[in-house]
């Protein structure tokens, strides 16, 4: 049986979701990645809530012609903002089964340098 990228995918997800968890203090960074879009949300598991959210869809970024990796880094830093607006320091981070490389690797990073700790 041929397994198909996307249940490749879901596999890797399911393994890393089973190490971690997000509480109200520490919440989980989680990224969806898809061929034109990025977004991340802050998530509480323990209370199935979600904290802050961006994406490269809103109107701040999307107006902007810039690159796919670019508008990575500006969903980055946004994310970062809000978490702080809502006092949360520390995350812990879910790439969702996409590797750290490319746009995700350029979130987490701008996220980090815009003062997330994970």
């Amino acid at each position: 049986m041929i397994e198909s990228k996307k249940d490749k995918r879901q596999k890797i997800r399911y393994k890393i979701r089973k190490r971690i968890s997000g509480t109200n203090g520490n919440p989980r960074l989680a990224v969806f990645r898809s061929n034109k879009e990025i977004y991340a949300q802050l998530i509480d598991d323990s209370q199935s809530k979600t904290l802050a959210a961006a994406s490269s869809r809103e109107k701040s970024i999307s107006k902007n012609k810039s690159n796919k990796v670019e508008k990575a880094q500006m969903v980055g830093k946004l994310i970062a903002e809000r978490a702080k607006t809502t006092g949360i320091e520390n995350v812990v981070f879910d790439r969702g089964g996409f590797l750290y490389h490319g746009r995700i690797k350029a979130l987490a990073e701008s996220a980090r340098k815009c003062g997330l700790k994970f």
